[in-house]
Order: structure tokens, then C-alpha cells, then sequence
């Protein structure tokens, strides 16, 4: 079986005509990651950001990281506030600071900014992860924020937030992942906190006109990520089975919900894990628990249709793991290129008879045969080694 003709080298002239084949220009382009922590990736990401924003007119990227971390990212690009170094450990989530090619990312950024002074040439960063690293984080960023950018709340009520939210630390109790009457996240100071967010939302809708463009963004910001955070609080308290399938779908309704925000800016170049990205519902097991929710690319896909794009990653041989020659990755790993772009819908059409990779490898998720038809293009990376989590 010949499959050269379904692929190519990824290389700037091979994203551009990706882009040309698709029925629409994307808003939003997403590059999925197979698995985190694979440096290989992340430079490739970073090639595929700079074709996009030197050939293609795109100025934002978004992240799978906390968003309001992200807006200590965003000021250093745009500005050069703070340093490098700072950045890296205090505007990342899920120690993804620590990534070389995330810091070599933010560099070429600022190096960018530095020397276009058009604000509207000017590059922007997106986390659009909500606060959510492994347990749910305190809304009290967020609501003091918005609060502080509005004119004119009733009075006390910056008082009565701090009454109601208390110390952090009842709110990011790790012991909440598993033991849901931990969760302060129904209690009465909680019901409080989401009407009072309800009549900031609803005055920041009256006062739209009178903030400038930089604080009305991030007023919505603020807005959307008290919502999600109150909202995911509640369902952590929530003793049902249903509790991890619900909390996984507010997670990525929260992506979801910031991605839309980050299409507003034009496009944007959109890295996460393929389950956060791809159009269909996404399948993951949780101890003896199947979990199955919308990713936000699908809830994404569907609001912004032919305007979303996504481009899956698969890795070929993970340190000593090969994958079988039946295999998507398999066949994929005999093309003649160490990375390729693969045109995913003619793959499907050539390789009926693929079955689905088994990887030892809990943290590698394996293309699924039966969904290269709902993906635009697989970015394969044939051969890294052994990836490793940060400590």
C-alpha cells in the first residue's frame, strides 16, 4: 500500500496549502498534541506559529493553560513587563513553564513585538485552560478583578466577597478531587458568590461602551472564568457517578468559552491535547470509569463550523515503543519523512482495514482509525524518545 501521496514534509509551503484546502479560512486552527510533554511538538508547534504569523496574517496563539495565568504572558509580549524567567514560573499551569520550547515561544514573541510597533501587529498569548490544574482553584482572581473594573457596584459588596470566599485554601483542597462533601462548592457563601457574579456579569453588560477595549477583554475574562469556577465548584460537591464525566465537560466548556473569545482577535493558532480538539465526543478512562464528554474543539466546531480547524498529532516509535504494523501509526511510521503533514481524510479512505494502537504509554492517546474522517490533517512525528513529566 502506497500512502506517499497522503502526505508531505511539514514545512511552511505544506500548512498554507492545508489552509487553502479547507472550505473556509479558519478563525481558529488547532494543533493537537497525541501526548504533553513532547518536546518534538512543541518546536514544531512553533515553526508551524511563525509560517502562520509571517506568511499568513495570524497574531494570536492560545495554550492549554490557565487563563488568567496567561495574562502574565500576554503583558510580557506585549509590553515586557516583568522577566522571562518570572514568566515562565508564575504565567504557566501543569508545569508547562517548564517546557524549553514554551520559553523559546514567549522569547520569539517579545522579540517579534519588540520590533513591530502597529498594536495591531502586535502578537497575543491566550491560556484558555480555566483554572482547573487538578483541582478547582478559588474564584476570588477573578471575582475581585472584575469587580475592580467596574464602576460603581452596590456598595459593600467588594466587603461581602471577601466574607464569602474566605481563606483560598478551603476552596483549592485537593482532597475535593475524591471526596465530594469536601467541596465547599454548594454550600450557602457559594449560592452567594454566584448571584453576586450574576449582577456583575449584568452590570458589565450595561457598562460595555464606557471601558476601553483592554479592559473590557479582560472584564469578560474575569467574568466567564468566575462563572466556570463556581459552576465546576458545585458539581465537585456532587456525589453521583456522574461527578468526573460532569466536572471533565465544565472544564472544556470553559476552553470552549475562551476560545470563542480568543476568535474575536482573528486568527489563531490553537495548542492542546487531541481530546481537548477533536470533533467528536471524547472517551477516557478513569479508573473503572469510561468518561465520555464534548471536547471543546467539538463544542467550538460546533458554533464556529467550517471556521475550525484541527490538525491532530501521532507519534511513531515513544522510546522503545513501536507501534504494530496495522496500526494508523504504524503504516504512517513507513513514510519517508522524520515529521510529516497527512492529509487525514484521504488516509481514512486508503487505510480501512487499521486497527487502533494499544500503547503502554498511559499518556499517549493513539489516533482512532474510525475518526481520521472528522480530522483535517495528522502532524506524525515518527521517532522521540520517551517523554517525561516534569517534578
Amino acid at each position: 500500500m502506497d500512502i506517499t501521496d497522503t502526505a508531505r514534509p511539514v514545512d511552511g509551503a505544506g500548512i498554507s496549502a492545508l489552509l487553502r484546502s479547507l472550505p473556509a479560512r479558519p478563525l481558529l486552527l488547532g494543533l493537537g498534541e497525541a501526548r504533553h510533554f513532547v518536546a518534538e511538538l512543541g518546536q514544531l508547534r512553533n515553526e508551524i506559529f511563525r509560517h502562520l504569523v509571517t506568511h499568513e496574517g495570524y497574531r494570536s496563539i492560545a495554550v492549554e493553560s490557565d487563563c488568567l495565568m496567561g495574562l502574565v504572558v500576554d503583558d510580557y509580549v506585549t509590553t515586557g513587563t516583568g522577566t522571562l524567567d518570572d514568566v515562565m514560573r508564575h504565567g504557566f499551569s501543569h508545569q508547562f513553564g517548564t517546557s524549553p520550547a514554551n520559553r523559546d515561544l514567549v522569547s520569539w514573541m517579545r522579540a517579534y513585538n519588540d520590533d513591530h510597533d502597529d498594536h495591531d501587529d502586535k502578537l497575543r498569548f491566550h491560556g484558555f485552560d480555566g483554572p482547573l490544574e487538578y483541582w478547582a482553584a478559588s474564584p476570588r482572581q477573578a471575582l475581585t478583578g472584575l469587580h475592580d473594573l467596574l464602576d460603581g457596584p452596590p456598595p459593600g459588596t467588594r466587603d461581602t466577597l471577601d466574607t464569602l470566599l474566605g481563606p483560598d485554601d478551603r476552596w483549592s483542597d485537593p482532597a475535593t478531587v475524591t471526596d465530594p462533601s469536601r467541596s465547599i462548592g454548594r454550600s450557602p457563601d457559594a449560592q452567594q458568590l454566584r448571584l453576586i457574579t450574576d449582577d456583575l456579569l449584568a452590570l458589565l453588560d450595561t457598562q460595555a461602551p464606557q471601558l476601553d477595549a483592554a479592559d473590557r477583554e479582560r472584564a469578560e475574562l474575569y467574568g466567564r472564568t468566575a462563572v466556570g469556577l463556581l459552576r465546576y465548584h458545585h458539581a465537585m460537591a456532587d456525589p453521583s457517578p456522574a461527578r468526573i464525566a460532569r466536572l471533565s465537560a465544565l472544564r472544556d466548556a470553559m476552553m470552549a468559552a475562551n476560545l470563542r473569545a480568543v476568535a474575536d482577535h482573528g486568527p489563531a493558532l490553537v495548542f492542546a491535547h487531541n481530546l481537548h480538539l477533536q470533533r467528536n465526543r471524547s472517551v477516557m478512562s478513569f479508573g473503572d470509569q469510561q468518561l465520555r464528554m464534548w471536547s471543546a474543539g467539538a463544542i467550538t466546531a460546533a458554533r464556529l463550523g467550517d471556521r475550525y480547524a484541527y490538525l491532530a498529532s501521532a507519534l511513531g516509535t515513544v522510546g522503545d515503543d513501536t507501534p504494530p504494523a496495522d496500526t494508523v501509526e504504524g503504516v504512517l511510521a513507513t513514510l519517508p519523512w522524520d515529521t510529516c503533514l497527512v492529509d487525514a481524510r484521504r488516509l481514512a479512505r486508503t487505510l480501512t482495514a487499521a486497527v487502533p494502537r494499544v500503547s503502554p504509554d498511559f499518556a499517549y492517546f493513539p489516533l482512532d482509525p474510525a475518526q481520521l474522517d472528522t480530522v483535517d490533517g495528522v502532524v506524525f512525528v515518527n521517532h522521540v524518545p520517551r517523554p517525561g513529566t516534569p517534578r
